[in-house]
């Protein structure tokens, strides 16, 4: 029975077909996959993988549902239906592409659907269905799809899922920053089943004396997005990684379908055999991220100075924006390239959807419409993204854009 030691929740222990999981190759290639994509680049310590935040989730799945079932929370939940849950904890991030999620951001094929064949065939599927049973693999993508109708389905994707709570505070020790702190016990023991007064279906929900905790968590998210994820040289980076994967894959050096078989520098490696085969010289991307010669900022304009300003398409329409930076770098003498915009996705940065029992015992679903006298999400949560996401302009060599005339040219754009 091995036990794993983790800087984050110290002694891990994998048995029976979980070590079985955890020693497969797709699951191996986690080790070789950065939690936080290029972060380390600004971040020294942001070098933690894909394997251990899995770890850490698979840990936590394991304590709570121990902790659920000496509450009484899961009668009539099978033993192998929290088993399942279990297992795709642990294997909740298998599809992940290198980088983490950057590659997403260029309309690549979302991670959870990378992991579907991952999960349902060779050796992940292999274990699943000798120990769990025919249809296991299908029923372990369900919970990592949120799809599933299993009543524990909301510790593996939702408001509150133990993915969430592992990455944040990982997320934090490893970059060496305080914003990641959550109360996980108390948040913990405040999970309960209950009926939801909505659906009539048995799900997660939390105990009204969770509800500090609660906000734990959900301003750790918010720090950490606006502190680290979000942080300008980290975008930059993660800007000029997008951009020479998606020019390799237009121009046929890559395939779509193979990037969620490399690790982080086997990607860069494959790019660079490739480009050297057709006879290029090597990217100028590819030397600048190798060695962190990242692009500075020419502009940036913070989402609350952008009301009413329609930009949402550059974080969604990869052909519309790489026009605009074609546009926006001739018009200042840079070369193709050189020019990259970045507007983060809108995130629900504070967004809730699950129930709430009552000490009273009533039960109500806490939604982005908050708690009255206890949450105000969509006040906090709209002034909290206001203050974290930016509009930036990269560019190879230091410039300083003039903000009106760029933001004209994009809203014309």
């Amino acid at each position: 029975m091995p036990t794993l030691r983790d800087p984050l929740w110290n002694n891990i222990r994998v048995d029976g077909p979980y070590v079985a999981l955890l020693d497969s190759a797709p699951f191996q290639r986690l080790r070789y996959v950065r939690q936080l994509g290029l972060a380390h680049l600004v971040y020294p310590g942001a070098t933690h993988s894909r394997f251990e935040h899995a770890l850490g989730a698979y840990h936590l799945a394991r304590l709570t549902v121990r902790v659920l079932a000496d509450h009484g929370e899961l009668e009539g939940v099978p033993e192998a239906d929290r088993a399942l849950v279990v297992a795709a904890a642990l294997l909740h991030d298998i599809g992940h592409y290198p980088f983490s999620h950057a590659l997403e951001e260029i309309g690549v094929p979302h991670h959870e659907a990378v992991a579907g064949p991952l999960i349902a065939d060779g050796p992940v599927g292999d274990v699943l269905r000798a120990t769990w049973g025919a249809d296991a693999p299908e029923r372990v993508l369900a919970l990592i799809r949120g799809t599933s109708d299993s009543p524990l389905q909301g510790l593996i994707s939702g408001s509150i899922d133990l993915d969430k709570t592992d990455y944040l505070k990982r997320d934090a020790m490893m970059c060496g920053v305080a914003y990641g702190e959550i109360d996980v016990d108390r948040l913990r023991h405040a999970l309960t089943v209950v009926t939801d007064p909505v659906s009539g279906r048995r799900t997660v929900g939390l105990r009204e004396k969770g509800l500090s905790a609660l906000e734990s968590l959900l301003f750790a998210k918010y720090q950490m997005y606006r502190n680290v994820y979000w942080q300008h040289a980290v975008r930059s980076a993660t800007a000029m990684y997008k951009r020479l994967v998606e020019d390799a894959l237009q121009d046929g050096l890559l395939a779509v379908g193979a990037l969620a078989g490399h690790t982080d520098e086997g990607l860069l490696h494959a790019i660079q055999e490739a480009t050297a085969r057709a006879g290029r010289p090597t990217p100028a991307l590819l030397g600048a991220i190798t060695e962190r010669r990242l692009y500075k900022r020419a502009l940036e304009v913070s989402a609350a100075e952008l009301t009413g300003v329609a930009l949402e398409w550059i974080a969604e329409d990869r052909a519309r924006t790489r026009r605009a930076e074609a546009a926006l770098a001739r018009a200042h003498g840079l070369g193709d390239g050189e020019l990259l915009l970045d507007y983060p996705r809108k995130e629900r940065m504070l967004g809730l959807d699950l129930p709430l029992l009552a000490r009273d015992g009533t039960v109500r679903r806490i939604t982005d419409s908050g708690i009255a006298g206890a949450l105000n999400l969509p006040v906090l949560g709209e002034q909290l993204y206001h203050s974290a996401r930016w509009l930036r302009v990269f560019t190879a060599r230091r410039l300083e854009l003039p903000r009106a005339a760029v933001l004209e040219a994009l809203a014309a754009g």
